[in-house]
Order: C-alpha cells, then sequence, then structure tokens
C-alpha cells in the first residue's frame, strides 16, 4: 500500500476487519527497515476502539516485542477482558506470522465530570512563529549532521515544529528536555477516537531522542542503538490531533542502557490533553563510535 503524506494517517489508520474480533493493517512504503512504532500504537488503538461503543480509552499500555517487517501485514487480535458500566477493558496482540510483535492493553471509559486541575503549559513561542517546513529546508536544515537533516526532510503524515534545534547544531550536554509542535498534516474525520489513535502514533515520534539530550547524543548516532521497549499513554481531556499540539518532552533517568521520558500533552489554550511514558534501548556501540 502505498501512501501520500496528505491522506496517511487515515489511511495507515484504516483497517481491514478478519472477523472475530481480529484486524489486519499495513505499513506504509517510505523505505524504512522496520515498522515506525508509533504506527503500531495507533494501529492497535484504531482495532481496539472498533470493539468498544459508547466511550473512549482514557489509558494504554504496551509493550514492544520485535521490530516490525514493513512488508508484511500486520494482524491484530483484541480480547475482551471486561465490559463494566463505566469502564471497559481490552486486550491487543499484534502478530506478523506466528510471531507476537507487540502487546498493549487499553481502558475505556464512559464520559463523566469530577475534580480538576493540570500542570501548566510551558512558556514557549507559538508554532506560527516557529520555521514551518520550507523554511526548515532552507534555512536550518543545511546547519544540522546528515542523519538528523535526513529525519526532518522525511515526508510523514505528522508536521513537527521543534521550539528549539540548538541540540543537533552543537551537540553537548544539555537540560534533558524538549519542546515539539506536533499535528497531522491535513483534516480529520470528527470521531474523537480516531484523533487519540492519531496521538497515539506521533506521541513515539521523538521522545526515546529526549533521554540521550544530557549526554550531548542523539538517537540518530549510528553509534547508539535504540528502540523503544514500552509505552504508556493518558487521555486527560478532548483535542483535536490536526491542530497544533504542545509535546513537552523530559527524561528524569537513563541507566543500564536504557532511557527513561515522559511527556506532557497540551492544545494551543494551555490544557493539558494527554501524558506519555516510556523507556527505551539507548545501547552504546562502542565499536563504530
Amino acid at each position: 500500500m502505498t501512501v501520500s503524506p496528505p491522506d496517511s494517517l487515515t489511511a495507515i489508520l484504516d483497517l481491514a476487519p478478519l472477523g472475530g474480533n481480529r484486524f489486519q493493517g499495513r505499513s506504509p512504503r517510505v523505505g524504512w527497515k522496520r515498522v515506525f512504532g508509533g504506527q503500531v500504537l495507533g494501529q492497535a488503538l484504531r482495532a481496539a476502539c472498533f470493539t468498544v461503543e459508547g466511550r473512549l480509552p482514557h489509558s494504554m499500555h504496551a509493550y514492544f516485542l520485535l521490530p516490525g517487517d514493513p512488508e508484511t501485514p500486520i494482524v491484530y487480535e483484541v480480547e475482551t477482558l471486561r465490559d463494566g458500566r463505566s469502564f471497559a477493558t481490552r486486550r491487543v496482540l499484534a502478530r506478523q506470522g506466528e510471531a507476537a510483535i507487540f502487546a498493549m492493553s487499553v481502558s475505556f471509559q464512559v464520559e463523566e465530570e469530577g475534580f480538576e486541575h493540570q500542570a501548566p503549559m510551558p512558556a514557549v513561542p507559538m508554532p506560527e512563529s516557529l520555521p514551518g517546513h520550507a523554511a526548515m529546508l532552507r534555512e536550518i536544515l543545511p546547519h544540522l549532521p546528515a542523519p538528523v537533516r535526513a529525519y526532518f526532510q522525511r515526508e510523514r503524515p505528522i508536521e513537527i515544529r521543534p521550539v528549539d534545534l540548538q541540540r543537533y547544531v552543537a551537540p553537548k550536554g544539555m537540560a534533558p528536555n524538549f519542546n515539539v509542535w506536533i499535528k497531522a498534516v491535513s483534516p480529520l474525520p470528527d470521531d474523537p477516537a480516531i484523533h487519540r489513535s492519531v496521538l497515539a502514533y506521533a506521541s513515539d515520534l521523538m521522545l526515546l531522542d529526549t533521554s540521550l539530550v544530557v549526554h550531548g547524543r542523539t538517537a540518530f548516532d549510528p553509534a547508539i542503538q535504540s528502540a523503544s521497549l514500552d509505552h504508556a499513554l493518558w487521555f486527560h481531556r478532548p483535542f483535536r490531533a490536526d491542530d497544533w499540539l504542545l509535546y513537552a518532552q523530559e527524561s528524569p533517568s537513563t541507566s543500564g542502557a536504557r532511557g527513561f521520558s515522559r511527556g506532557l500533552v497540551f492544545d494551543r489554550d494551555g490544557r493539558l490533553v494527554a501524558s506519555v511514558a516510556q523507556e527505551g534501548l539507548i545501547r552504546p556501540r562502542p565499536d563504530l563510535a
């Protein structure tokens, strides 16, 4: 399946029903050697949503088990664990052939009112004041290292506007924080379940790299073996993934060749709409240093 950037998100999330709460997803042909983890997160959440009515997902917890092959369809098997009056729980297993490559639990809740508080949004420039894709290609990317340049030049269904790219210009140890504005490149349907699946997709884009900021390294460094290991996402408030969202990321700890990162996602009005946490492999490879 060849996916053009303007329609890629809806195409990627358009799973084929196989019967018995089983769904098949395919990977866009973008030349990657392994399936992007965010794609599996988004497709798995979409598969779970197909089996639940009258509630939206409020949390998901996932493990990446094996790298996915972009040339092989992924089959998502959804198991019903519970359907209560307020909550429903699903387990999703993603397979390629006989191998399980991904496992996720998802909890759904009916809409309810209750207490309200949230962390404040960081004071950062709004996305309109930052260089767009064309300006980045023309003015900024020529000054970045080749692997970083290739990453930001790649066409993708999510537009990315980092607040500060200084860490890539002169790599050095910095505070382990990274703020970036993200949004779908084209309008999405009004179905809120689709917007949550799109955010699941986008939430894996740069979170692992945040754990390397303090070390003056990046996940684009060939001397580092990197991979997402697990991923958790909580949805707090309604949002649209085709409008700008601030992804405020930080890394409290790295140890044991693993980096732990977390993120808060705000809409442009400063409402905290989601929280993310992830641990990933960031194994140094001295033979390539």
